[in-house]
């Protein structure tokens, strides 16, 4: 009896102790952090910014590229719909958000009949993210001829990777048009922003040799997924120019390059000399970007930021980013919660130049955890588009002033802060 006692504690200390070595491995991003402030050296007009972020960051700066903001699901849908439909030759296709609804059945009948019509379709969907997705759905495209993976579903060797989810949102078509933004393929995303059940959000359409780069990245992952590299010209064709915007399409992952979408942001501010807008759905700032925010605001920069009010899918995000606002505030920095709906979009705007979209929160999460892809777009006119777009949003939203963040209730301070402990994870 004593020898069966023995063991079975063994057994359990060895359970116990490849659970926490798991959690460790899960909740630790891995690569040295950026721990200092990025310097202000120059402006993001000065050609030193394009250099730096053309060779710092990794991907170059393309030149010949249109781009187009679609806003809102009743844009944004028809206009990924209409490329599926259109597709020749290949399409790949990478997600974080599939849930099971009218318009994931929209999707999975346009990729599904392009693969029966001869067309490759390529389609990675995070484990976690398409938990909602019927299996009926995945049965579909598979026997349609698609190929689908999860990625990092769960498998003894991967363990470790759990908590790395991607949450890149790609779609590229015959490697000549591609979309990137913030929407998940689900109901929520229907419709015009009209009420609290339609999410607001954005996505851009892009042609031109920027594609290329949309691809290499949507390749990155396939090839940790799969172990199989695309690389025939299908999916690599010639690119000309199509128009006059510089844009560059980069990635970041805790496997390699996790501090690269951080250090952008980083950069991006601490180059600002005039303004930043910036839009994000899930706003909850570390030490370093609140310190670039507040240098950026006392050297003169008007900040706005835009954030979700109480209409947010997790509640928990809210209350971690309200805990972190007071030094901004106290900076002179405009912060405002969007009314009407969930506020989805991930956008910033500097100096009426950069604009910067893609599937990246301001969070630790997205910026060492998740797999991301970011969109930098390098235009004034552009920049001009966005931000008519960006004050449309800001004449629906409520400013919150410092007064009424230190007036706020006790006991939503006490959550706010309590919410703060678990903004690595967030």
């Amino acid at each position: 009896m004593k020898t069966r006692f023995n063991i079975l504690h063994i057994v359990i200390a060895v359970l116990l102790t490849l659970a926490a070595t798991l959690v460790i491995a899960n909740f630790n991003a891995g690569e040295k952090k950026i721990q200092t402030q990025v310097e202000s050296l120059y402006a993001v007009t000065d050609p030193q910014f394009l250099r730096s972020m053309g060779v710092l960051l990794g991907p170059t700066i393309m030149e010949g590229n249109r781009v187009e903001h679609l806003e809102n699901g009743h844009e944004i849908f028809p206009s990924m719909l209409e490329a599926i439909r259109a597709a020749k030759k290949t399409i790949t296709f990478e997600t974080y958000i599939y849930w099971s609804g009218n318009i994931g059945k929209e999707f999975v009948e346009a990729l599904s009949e392009r693969a029966r019509s001869g067309v490759k379709v390529h389609v990675l969907l995070d484990w976690v993210g398409s938990a909602k997705m019927d299996d009926g759905m995945l049965d579909q495209l598979r026997k349609s001829g698609v190929q689908v993976e999860r990625y990092h579903e769960p498998q003894w060797y991967n363990l470790t990777r759990l908590n790395n989810r991607t949450h890149r949102k790609l779609l590229v078509v015959d490697g000549r048009v591609a979309f990137t933004g913030g929407v998940g393929i689900a109901d929520q995303w229907a419709g015009d922003a009209q009420d609290k059940e339609h999410w607001r959000d954005s996505h851009f359409r892009v042609e031109g040799p920027a594609v290329s780069e949309f691809q290499a990245v949507f390749l990155d992952n396939w090839i940790k997924a799969t172990g199989h590299v695309l690389h025939a010209s299908e999916y690599f064709p010639e690119l000309q120019p199509v128009g006059n915007t510089p844009a560059q399409m980069f990635s970041s992952s805790p496997t390699g390059g996790s501090e690269s979408m951080h250090l952008m942001y980083l950069l991006s501010i601490a180059s600002a000399q005039k303004s930043i807008l910036l839009a994000n759905s899930y706003f909850v700032p570390d030490e370093l970007a609140i310190d670039g925010l507040v240098a950026a605001a006392r050297r003169g920069v008007k900040i706005r930021i835009i954030t979700p009010g109480e209409h947010i899918d997790t509640e928990v995000v809210r209350r971690a980013s309200r805990a972190r606002w007071g030094e901004l505030l106290e900076a002179g920095i405009e912060i405002y919660e969007y009314q009407p709906t969930m506020f989805h979009c991930k956008i910033m705007v500097v100096d009426g130049f950069l604009v910067s979209t893609g599937s990246t929160n301001f969070d630790n999460r997205s910026f060492r955890l998740n797999d991301e892809a970011n969109l930098n777009i390098y235009d004034a006119k552009f920049a001009e588009e966005m931000t008519r777009e960006f004050n449309q949003d800001l004449s629906k939203s409520r400013r919150i002033t410092l007064e009424q963040w230190q007036t706020r209730p006790l006991q939503e301070k006490l959550f706010e802060h309590a919410m703060s402990l678990f903004g690595k994870q967030l």
